[in-house]
């Protein structure tokens, strides 16, 4: 699955932030361009790995898939 993201690098420091605009609040930084993109695929990855549901007696829980 692909994601866009948007790179931007820091005038003081040089390192370089990136964020994911489809996922508010998925961010991540690197020394380098290319690990920014690491970090940031981890980011991706950790944002879209579900959260345990507890569910009622009875509750039905389904995937769907969207296109």
């Amino acid at each position: 699955m692909k994601w866009r993201v948007i790179l931007e690098t820091d005038l003081e420091t040089g390192d370089w932030t990136v964020w994911c605009p489809e996922l508010p609040g998925c961010v991540s930084a690197g020394e380098t361009e290319e690990e920014a993109l690491e970090n940031i695929r981890e980011a991706i990855a950790l944002y879209l790995e579900p959260d345990p549901i507890v569910l009622k007696a009875g509750t039905i829980l389904r995937d769907v898939s969207v296109k």
